[in-house]
């Protein structure tokens, strides 16, 4: 689709994410492959671009219990073989990759995809990508923000000069190529760190909250020093675009996404927090509690998703929401009906329900 009709349309987008887990199905105790988990994210994409979704975003892990390493490779794919969605990276680790880098791959699927590129830049939540590329980890927060900024500065710039701490120096080095898109979108992914959220106002980029769990306005004081950061720095406040990520479900019933679920969500918990080195249990009664009404968890029928949508957007004004559906060993054919459910009974209600204001 042209960027004159994307414009178009009204109301939040929606659409679906995946960090590629590879996980043990605990119904069968199979493991897929990589090669299996990447034909099936690329298939899903496909998938949500023909039931109507607005974006599609991979996340990067550079981990053998994860399929994906290379957002920009498997998005590239995935541009070749759909017209209109949005392909975002979700996120892409910014502390241990090279700014110029990134640029270049994300112009060139850019390019590949007519306009569609998107960036979700985040610390990420493993560590294992700084010995791996040689950073140094005592220097986390200082590599983010160096990266941020010269990120912005190649958006900006057709030829740079540029001096950091952390890479070589830039001498009217040309930035090539440059992306169909006047500017590569940026979102600055954030879990619950003030400052992270006022820094990204204050650079008037987008905003991504990692919103897994809980209740949804516990997560208002970020929204609002990133608004007023922004503000004060002088971007307008239309400019300032928040999205709402999470986890989510969806089937015929409240109760039968509940119980498809849950052995796939305990599952997905269990191997993550192992990973971290912490112990973890979920309870049938703690995922209950997990899934109310009233929480940022999207597993229900399609009318509990949609009044969740709905009650956060009345929270926040967002202009979108993307969910991660496929984690814990979860089969393919149920990610497939969970995705046709948000496209077909959700997203219609919510992009109706939104635009009315929009």
């Amino acid at each position: 689709m042209a960027e004159k009709e994307r414009s178009m349309q009204t109301g939040i987008e929606i659409g679906i994410y995946t960090l590629g887990d590879i996980g043990p199905d605990p119904i069968t105790g199979k493991t897929g492959s990589a090669q299996q988990r990447i034909r099936e994210i690329i298939a899903a994409a496909k998938l949500a671009e023909e039931a109507g979704l607005d974006v599609f975003g991979i996340g990067e892990h550079h981990r053998l219990d994860y399929a994906v390493s290379a957002p920009p490779v498997i998005l590239a794919a995935i541009a070749q073989m759909t017209q209109r969605i949005k392909l975002t990276s979700t996120t892409t680790v910014l502390s241990t990759v090279d700014p110029v880098r990134l640029f270049e791959d994300f112009a060139t699927l850019d390019l590949i995809s007519d306009g569609r590129a998107e960036i979700i830049a985040g610390r990420g939540a493993f560590i294992e990508s700084f010995p791996l590329f040689g950073y140094d980890l005592n220097d986390y927060d200082d590599l983010f923000s160096e990266h941020l900024q010269l990120f912005l500065k190649l958006n900006e710039n057709e030829k740079l000069t540029w001096n950091g701490r952390f890479r070589p120096s830039l001498r009217n080095a040309e930035i090539s190529p440059r992306p169909v898109q006047k500017q590569l979108p940026l979102w600055v992914g954030v879990g619950g760190t003030l400052e992270s959220a006022a820094r990204a106002g204050r650079l008037g980029v987008g905003m991504a909250i990692a919103m897994l769990g809980g209740d949804p306005e516990r997560f208002m004081p970020l929204v609002e020093a990133y608004r007023r950061s922004g503000v004060m720095a002088g971007h307008a406040i239309e400019h300032l675009k928040l999205c709402v990520t999470g986890h989510g479900y969806i089937a015929k019933t409240t109760q039968q996404a509940k119980d498809e679920f849950f052995p796939y969500y305990s599952n997905y918990w269990s191997y993550v927090n192992r990973q971290r080195g912490m112990a973890f249990g979920m309870t049938r009664a703690d995922f209950d509690r997990m899934t109310g009404p009233d929480t940022a968890l999207f597993v229900g029928s399609p009318q509990q998703i949609v009044e969740k949508i709905l009650r956060q957007y009345e929270l926040f004004g967002h202009k979108r929401f993307i969910a991660q559906v496929d984690i814990g060993g979860l089969p393919f054919q149920k990610v497939a009906a969970s995705i046709e459910l948000l496209a077909s009974e959700v997203a219609p209600i919510v992009r109706k329900e939104t635009g009315k204001s929009g």
